[in-house]
Parts: C-alpha cells; structure tokens; sequence
C-alpha cells in the first residue's frame, strides 16, 4: 500500500474513522483545529456523525451519551480544554463507558501559548477528574504511530469498557510525515450492554451514579480489579541499546525523537548509551525498567512529571537525573548530549 503525506493531527482523525468511530464532537483549539477539521470534511462523507459543540464541556457529555448507546466515540482538545472535559471523563470511567480522548499538548499552565509541552502528564496519567479511576494512556512518536495507536486506543477502551487518552503534542500534530494505511477495517463487537432499547430483553442501565450503602465501593472494588488486569497486560514501549547501556535515556512522545538524534550521536562517539521509550503512560511500562541500570536521565517537555514514574519505578536501584523544559522550551540535541557527557563522565 502507497505512502501518503499527512500532518499528525488528520493521522489522528484518519487512524479514528478506519477504527470505526461513528461519533465525533469537538470545540475549536489550537494546536489541534485541524483534527476537528478532518472530522468535519470527513465524518458525514463516511457514514459518522461530527457535532461542533457549543463548549468542551457539552463536547464531552455528548460523548458520554454516544457511547451508552454503543457508538464508538471520540473528543480532542488541548490542554485547558481537555481541562473542561475532566468531570465528563470521570462520568465516562465511572459509568465504564468505552471513548477515546485527544490531547495535543500546549504550552502552560493557564491559556499558555500554542507551543509543544507535556505538561499535562500528570493531568492524564492521574486522571485529572475526581474519584479512583483510571485512563489508558498512550503517546505517540510519529505520524505513523498517531494513526496506529488511535486505532488500538479505540480497540482497548472497547476490551475494557475505558476511556484511552492520545497523548500528543503541538509539534507532532502539526509535523507531516509519510503514512501508510495499515489497517483493515475496525474490530467491531456487540455491546450488549448499550443503551440501544430494551424491548425483548432486560433493560440496561448506565450511571455512575450509587446512593445505597456498600454500593459505589462494590462498583470501585470492580474498577479496581479492572485496572490491575490494564496494568499487568498492556504495558507498552520501545528499547534501544539496552544490553550495554552505562546511561539510559528515557523520554517519550515526540521528545523522544530528539533524545533518539542524540542516541545516535553518542554512540558514535564511543559512549553506550541507551533508550526506553514509554508508549503507554498509563500503564507506566515498569516492566521495561526490570534490569536496571545503574544512570537514567529523564527527559521532558515539563518540569519532571513522568520523572516521578521512573523513580518510584526504580525505588533507589539506580541514579535518576532529570533535563526539562517547559511553556513551549523543547531540550535540545546538544543540551542532551551536554547532560549525558557529565553524568558519563562523572
């Protein structure tokens, strides 16, 4: 199958519509507005719904019903409007609805600017929304892999009746690569829990919603064995180097293409070095960190969010240094290989 140039941000929209999302609705951003765009050319054209809702928060609670009656559903934003969607999300998990939520990542905190940062970290691995819940998490490198982790977020929110972020950024929405379409049409189930009518059967309900005694904590003792099955299961990454690795480079999303160019730089130099890349952020990919070395540096577009990962996954085995900037600051390709030069040489 041929190559197509694509921006990350329609890769996105693409990656979705071939996963079979049949429901959209979405609010106007930067650095994401042409992902909504797509959706907007494109929805109705192959058998979708797109809605431009009147705010992030209506965005979100239409993607609630959507998904109770069985359609597979998708929001995107960026961060102060993923801010909005964090009730709706916590509605979503508590309901244990199936929707995919997309964040191209902006500067901040506050309206920031449209700059690329991974601030929002925390936001999404934390689950930004009140209550024990959790999201998948998963963070794409490439164009290529926007599109391919779209599809596979829409398939695990599915498996596990969960919300899935994509977590992007400025840079790689708006960064255009090749793509090939390697899907083949969504893996679509029944859901015979939706909300699709109860004639000829018992009727189904979706809330969140538990006013008798034991109720909501029997309902988050479910969710809580739900998410241990997540964890132990679908834990992602990519590893370069690890073998004789004396410093491991971790970084993940687009930052980790930059972090791989100074990779690539010290080892031909001489120095071995290695990377971990984390793919899911939820689940943390502890497993990837099982034979520890004995130097990490951490690398982001924040001020040591995913840091706190890798040292409580570590738990003191190892010498974790951290490089970051933020509000649209991207490390660069020599302040990396300026980083790994001192600790090497310490």
């Amino acid at each position: 199958m041929p190559k197509i140039l694509m921006s990350g941000n329609d890769a996105i929209a693409e990656g979705a519509i071939q996963a079979g999302c049949s429901f959209y609705a979405g609010y106007p951003i930067t650095p994401q507005n042409e992902l909504t765009a797509y959706m907007a050319n494109n929805m109705e054209k192959r058998g979708g719904v797109f809605i431009q809702a009147e705010a992030e928060v209506a965005a979100i609670n239409m993607v609630f019903g959507a998904s109770a009656a069985g359609a597979r559903a998708m929001t995107s934003s960026s961060s102060p409007g993923i801010s909005l969607k964090q009730e709706g999300i916590s509605y979503i998990a508590g309901a244990e609805l199936p929707a995919v939520i997309v964040n191209v990542m902006r500067g901040g905190p506050g309206l920031g600017n449209i700059a690329p940062s991974q601030a929002d970290y925390f936001q999404a691995t934390r689950s930004g929304g009140h209550g024990d819940y959790h999201c998948i998490v998963l963070a794409p490198s490439s164009v290529q892999e926007s599109y391919d982790l779209t599809y596979l977020a829409f398939n695990l929110a599915d498996k596990y009746r969960a919300p899935a972020i994509i977590l992007g950024d400025g840079m790689l929405g708006q960064m255009m690569e090749p793509l090939k379409l390697t899907t083949q049409g969504p893996k679509l189930k029944a859901k015979p829990w939706a909300l699709t009518g109860c004639k000829g059967r018992k009727a189904n309900v979706v809330k969140s919603f538990y006013l008798g005694e034991g109720d909501l904590e029997k309902l988050n003792l479910k969710l809580q064995k739900k998410y241990k099955e997540i964890a132990a299961k679908e834990q992602r990454w990519e590893e370069l180097f690890l073998d004789d690795a004396k410093v491991v480079l971790v970084a993940y999303g687009s930052m980790s293409r930059i972090a791989r160019a100074a990779l690539k730089v010290l080892r031909g130099k001489g120095k071995r070095v290695g990377l971990i890349r984390p793919i899911s952020l939820w689940p943390f990919p502890k497993k990837a960190f099982a034979r520890p070395k004995n130097k990490y540096l951490v690398i982001e577009m924040s001020y040591g969010q995913m840091l706190e990962d890798v040292q409580l996954t570590l738990g003191g085995r190892a010498k974790v240094d951290f490089l970051g900037r933020s509000g649209g600051g991207v490390p660069s390709e020599e302040e990396i290989i300026l980083k790994v030069n001192k600790i090497y040489n310490g």
